[in-house]
């Protein structure tokens, strides 16, 4: 074991999620504290041609893994072949973006190589060769610190915008090393054969930097679309509560809370929400959150760093037009 800290590259369609260049930015503060270097491995079917974006973003080594049965994401293929890149490249630790895939992902390669394993991190240190993470408990209420020992491989899976990537560095080079894979039929138990998009044109809500949630006070889909038509002016993603995707107002998809899905972005507006405890547990990591509601006493605004008592009818179209004004 080495003291070099490998990110895996997530990819989909020969695009690469920004997560995970996140992650890269992280993974050369840590391989300065540990005495190592930065490196990424990414998968695929045909990935050679994303090197190039990767170590502008700073990864000294690059491993690449391709194979057919990596065209898309499948559990026993894809755990075969970052266990091969784990043993070419030996290192101390491998950090993951939380994602559906980061989270199957991890936690099958950590039992395969006997690893220490943390998931769904909010900050990643060293302290001397162990790994302190934290991670949140009991529906967001509490942080909680945990040390992953330095005698074994150490994986993390890292929330989305929790740490910000540095801007490329144009002609940036990286040493390339192909990984060799063998295959073999228990790793193809399970194949894609069909991928159907339920794609709307919308960013999913735990990739965007800007998410623009509506509550039960939206009152049907129709009325969602001043959303939709403040999510495109911030080029981000558009959220609901439970209680507005119960109603049908938003497919379930978008749900954020506890029991939906889990948000960081830099920006978080909150139209007609009022703050029950498990949608704060899914928001409450947001890096600034803008609460819209007519009830004074709502506990959102007890987590908002800016508030506005108004009609969300009132206020949300006069913020999108404002800020189109602003774009020109």
């Amino acid at each position: 074991m080495n003291n070099n800290i490998l990110v895996f590259i997530e990819q989909r369609g020969g695009k690469i999620l920004p997560a995970s260049f996140q992650l890269l930015a992280l993974a050369n503060e840590l391989a300065t504290t540990a005495g190592g270097q930065a490196e990424a491995c990414v998968l695929g079917d045909s990935v050679s041609g994303l090197t190039d974006a990767i170590a502008a973003q700073g990864a000294k080594k690059i491993y690449t893994a391709e194979a057919p049965d990596l065209g898309s994401y499948a559990a026993g293929p894809f755990t075969t072949a970052l266990a091969a890149v784990l043993d070419a490249a030996d290192p101390r630790t491998l950090l993951i973006p939380t994602t559906a895939m980061g989270r199957d992902l991890a936690s099958r390669i950590a039992a395969r190589k006997r690893a220490a394993l943390a998931i769904d991190c909010m900050e990643v240190a060293l302290d001397g060769n162990d790994l302190v993470v934290t991670t949140t408990m009991y529906a967001g209420k509490f942080a909680a610190k945990f040390k992953l020992c330095g005698s074994v491989l150490q994986i993390a899976t890292v929330r989305s915008n929790a740490y910000s990537a540095t801007d490329p560095q144009a002609g940036a080079a990286a040493d390339i090393e192909a990984v060799s894979l063998g295959f073999t039929d228990g790793d193809n138990r399970a194949t894609c054969t069909e991928i159907a998009s339920t794609s709307s044109g919308v960013k999913d809500v735990t990739e965007a930097d800007v998410v623009v949630s509506g509550g039960r006070a939206l009152k049907s889909e129709d009325n969602f679309k001043i959303m939709h038509e403040l999510a495109e002016v911030l080029d981000g993603a558009v959220g609901a509560s439970r209680a507005a995707c119960d109603a049908g107002y938003q497919p379930h998809t978008r749900q954020v809370g506890l029991t939906g899905k889990v948000v960081t972005p830099r920006l978080y507006i909150a139209c007609g929400i009022d703050g029950a405890i498990q949608h704060l547990a899914g928001m409450r990591g947001s890096k600034v959150i803008v609460a819209v509601n007519t009830k004074a006493d709502a506990p959102i605004f007890k987590v908002a760093n800016y508030g506005c008592v108004i009609d969300l009818f009132t206020l949300v179209p006069l913020m999108t037009q404002e800020l189109r004004r602003l774009q020109g």
